[in-house]
């Protein structure tokens, strides 16, 4: 789950060089570009909403509430909107050291809904059975030569769209490197097949919690409407990513020296020597293993279903996955002390994602309180409002990107970002689903080149390759992707 773990800050641009690249690692000691901690930018933001109160005039819309689904939503009425006196709408000093408090109460239901799903998900990487599976996978595809590529990425796209699978390749990516580097490939290769298809598939998530359905519960959109269409997408986004791969790996392999990390790859084969062969017992897939997987497998079915045909939300899929974590710790013979500290573990794994969250949202509180909300939904309106569908979420789009570069959380940046884009959805005419995908097309393109990316990062460190280095072939891939899903977009919003 790409927003579970602590993600990593201040770290220089070019921190990941290492092996022969001396030169260019002297070159990039030159720069120290840092990017603030999330947690101190949100209370910039803090600060920066409660001048706005100030400065920008207070308003509001009408309102009236709809039926959506069997269930009711408040929306604002086009037309109606009107300036309010400004008197009492000032946000100060001590709203700002509120607004935490009161954000995070605001948001207690969705924060709720990720410490749950983090401890059950505490209980369920605790027995490695996913982690195992995937080194199965790939001892039993070594024979398969370049084969391996799109079935490994297949799958791991599958894990990034179904329930977020990201720092759990954290561990493979040294057993990949050296898998691709004796198939002779390159570092890279191993990078773009792991990394990259988890990407693509937060780019496409279909059903994972911790992207689409915690902004569609802060959108207040119910039912995954879009999910047919998100199947498409993912098809189409991992094709896309696979047809890449495929090409760079095979450019590669026919000329070795053509790698961007040729030099490091030299150093790094020496090193690797022999390396497949320190995991011994550790390594072996079990029965157990494969029942774990079976009753995650499983779940995630339930939860299809609950959503489609039971109209769930966050309070009945974080008590599914509970009872899926419980049932997995009792396969793995677990002790009543170790499941719960390893709920514990997952739970303290996500609050800084809850923190994020309760941040956000406490933003908009002062927005509200402010009185200014609806003041900046009428400008978007009537600034975007007018413009060709394609052009509006091509813009929108690129805004999305823009936030993930300096909040990578995809919970954070859809607790940034939805509560002003659902409403604007309404007044523009389209689908508040559409702004969804937008949240997390634009959450997943970013962090393919995002600095502050604590998976590549750790990825590029085990290949001794520098971000600069991965920036030669993330750029282009990202490039590629931007394009598509400015498209894919854009159709969204005539579904």
């Amino acid at each position: 789950m790409k927003f579970a773990k602590k993600a990593i800050y201040n770290i220089e641009t070019e921190s990941a060089g290492g092996g022969s690249d001396t030169q260019t690692a002297k070159k990039d000691k030159k720069f120290h570009f840092h990017f603030p901690h999330s947690y101190a930018l949100m209370f910039l933001l803090l600060v920066v909403a409660a001048v706005l109160t100030w400065i920008v005039p207070s308003g509001e819309f009408k309102t009236k509430t709809v039926s959506v689904g069997g269930d009711s939503r408040t929306v604002v009425i086009p037309g109606t909107f009107h300036e309010i006196a400004k008197t009492g709408h000032g946000q100060g000093l001590w709203a700002v050291l509120k607004a935490p408090s009161d954000g995070i109460a605001a948001a207690v239901d969705v924060i709720a809904f990720v410490l749950i799903l983090g401890g059950a998900f505490g209980i369920i990487l605790k027995t490695g059975a996913i982690d195992r599976g995937l080194r199965a996978l790939a001892d039993f595809l070594g024979s398969k030569g370049v084969l391996v590529i799109p079935l490994m990425m297949i799958l791991v796209s599958i894990g990034g769209s179904t329930y977020g699978m990201s720092e759990e390749l954290i561990p493979l990516f040294i057993i990949f490197i050296s898998f691709m580097l004796t198939l002779g490939f390159d570092s890279i290769t191993a990078i773009l097949t792991l990394f990259l298809a988890s990407q693509v598939g937060y780019i496409a998530s279909t059903i994972n919690p911790f992207n689409v359905l915690i902004a569609q519960g802060i959108g207040q959109v119910r039912g995954n409407p879009l999910l047919w269409l998100r199947l498409v997408y993912w098809f189409i986004f991992t094709a896309i990513a696979i047809a890449f791969t495929m090409h760079y790996a095979l450019k590669v392999r026919k000329d070795p020296e053509s790698s961007v990390s040729y030099h490091s790859d030299l150093q790094l084969r020496v090193k690797l020597s022999g390396a497949g062969k320190t995991d011994g017992k550790e390594a072996e897939f079990t029965g157990r293993d494969k029942a774990v997987i079976a009753v995650f497998i499983i779940g995630l079915g339930v939860m299809v279903y609950g959503i489609l045909a039971q109209g769930w939300y966050m309070t009945e899929i974080a008590a599914l996955f509970l009872a899926v974590g419980l049932i997995i710790g009792i396969i793995a013979r677990f002790s009543v002390n170790e499941m719960c500290e390893s709920f514990v573990s997952g739970c303290g794994d996500f609050v800084y994602a809850a923190v994020i969250i309760g941040l956000a949202r406490g933003i908009l509180v002062l927005l509200e309180n402010g009185a200014i909300i609806d003041t900046i939904l009428n400008g978007l309106a009537q600034a975007l409002g007018g413009l060709p569908k394609a052009l509006f979420t091509t813009i929108l789009l690129a805004v999305q990107s823009l936030i993930t570069l300096f909040v990578p959380s995809s919970s954070g940046s859809a607790a940034l970002t939805m509560p002003v884009m659902g409403p604007l959805a309404d007044l523009v005419h389209i689908n508040r689903d559409v702004i969804v995908l937008s949240n997390q097309f634009g959450n997943g393109l970013m962090n393919i080149i995002n600095p502050t990316g604590g998976v590549l990062l750790a990825g590029l460190s085990v290949a001794g390759v520098s971000f600069g280095k991965w920036l030669k072939v993330g750029t282009k891939i990202f490039a590629i992707l931007f394009v598509v899903a400015a498209v894919l977009l854009w159709v969204a919003t005539l579904v």
